[in-house]
């Protein structure tokens, strides 16, 4: 087994939240050493928590509607990498959604799988959390509406989740400008991936 699938191997086994994760652990990810784009994201939610699949959900169909990208290029991890800023699912916020991502994975995980993936070229800041790791504070709404400042290395963009559906109608800029830019980055990578 090679060190990078030892890696693979020693995240997936990690047990590190089990006596604070309501479902028990179940590291959700996919890292790929040729992956271009990277889909930094929040968390799994329960039912990506049940499948283990990444994004197979509401929540990903949207996401997936954002980039213009098919299923098949959405699951190609030679294409697409996901790692969220925690791998398992967080649990039930008593204000309602879930909880926020456990902050024990991001120290013990995520530099560790991005230095393992060298080829990245974009960076997707999926939501609140995500942003906040790499670029510090601000509001997601501020950061999404700037979201030229961040390229070519990031892009973010506020988390598909339903509540977005509401967010969304209160924001047309982000329909009109920045979803025709998201899908002209993340078909520029994807394509030039396939170049050597």
């Amino acid at each position: 087994m090679s060190t990078f699938e030892e890696l693979i191997a020693e995240a997936r086994a990690c047990r590190a939240c089990a006596g604070v994760l309501p479902l028990g652990p179940r590291p959700v990810f996919r890292v790929s050493r040729t992956a271009r784009l990277l889909i930094a994201s929040q968390a799994p939610g329960s039912k990506v928590h049940r499948s283990g699949i990444p994004f197979a959900d509401a929540s990903g169909a949207r996401l997936r509607e954002w980039l213009g990208v098919s299923d098949a290029e959405f699951c190609d991890a030679s294409r697409v990498a996901i790692l969220p800023m925690a791998m398992c699912y967080p649990g039930r916020s008593p204000n309602g959604g879930d909880a926020p991502p456990r902050p024990e994975c991001a120290r013990l995980w995520r530099t560790r799988l991005l230095g393992a993936m060298p080829a990245l070229r974009l960076t997707l800041l999926v939501g609140t959390y995500a942003q906040g790791y790499v670029l510090g504070p601000g509001t997601m709404t501020e950061r999404v509406r700037s979201f030229r400042q961040h390229l070519p290395r990031y892009f973010p963009l506020p988390h598909p989740s339903w509540r977005s559906g509401i967010w969304e109608p209160k924001n047309p800029w982000f329909r009109a400008e920045v979803v025709p830019a998201l899908r002209r980055a993340v078909a520029d990578v994807i394509r030039s991936e396939q170049t050597p």
